[in-house]
């Protein structure tokens, strides 16, 4: 007669509680938290992947959203609240045309080699405007590419992604709404022509702009 076998000693806990833990974690942590970071932490057997989407569905209609952030997950206030925290804004320095041009050319090319940036722009890349975004963290170094010299891609980080309330960078804005950002002023912006026309037919088709970042 087969014994009976033991109960585990690590049985994962309750759904219920599996969304208290992801959700303290969300809540106390400043930068977005992967799953594998959150199965980390969690008791042994935890499944934070279908925790996140019940606690995501009870975010819903919230003043505080579950979003995600590239491969991670972060808790952020709703989007038409922000209006609220303009008081605990910390208003960063303001970036100089290159660098906006530059950080444009790497979000809608990446990966993007430095001569490749030159070759958007029609001028030379300084090392400080390249400098200024790596150390901001909206870029980092990418893949090298498999070319004579090996040189080296750089893209957008999550840190950008987050800042812009991205979930990847194919949600990347227009034209018309980099400029009212403030991100870019009205003259014509390397790299980004394509997107002028872009935004004319999306007044005409709000389909139209989606449509630029098809694979």
């Amino acid at each position: 007669m087969a014994e009976p076998q033991e109960e585990s000693l690590f049985e994962a806990p309750p759904m219920a509680e599996q969304e208290r833990m992801v959700e303290a974690i969300l809540f106390a942590s400043v930068e977005a938290v992967t799953i594998k970071e959150l199965s980390d932490r969690m008791p042994h057997g935890s499944d934070p992947a279908e925790a996140l989407v019940y606690l995501k569905k009870r975010y819903e209609g919230r003043g505080v959203h579950l979003v995600r952030v590239g491969d991670a997950w972060a808790m952020r206030t709703a989007g038409d609240l922000g209006f609220l925290m303009q008081k605990e804004t910390i208003e960063t320095r303001k970036l100089s045309r290159a660098a906006i041009e530059t950080l444009a050319i790497v979000a809608y090319h990446q990966p993007v080699t430095r001569a490749e940036i030159e070759e958007i722009r029609g001028v030379s890349v300084s090392r400080g405007t390249v400098d200024q975004l790596i150390e901001m963290e909206w870029i980092r170094f990418g893949r090298r590419r498999m070319t004579p010299g090996r040189p080296v891609t750089f893209v957008v980080t999550q840190t950008f992604l987050d800042h812009f309330g991205l979930e990847n960078a194919r949600d990347l804005p227009g034209l018309k709404e980099l400029r009212s950002a403030g991100l870019l002023d009205n003259r014509p912006a390397p790299g980004l022509e394509a997107l002028d026309a872009d935004d004319d037919d999306e007044d005409e088709s709000p389909e139209g702009q989606n449509e630029l970042f098809e694979d």
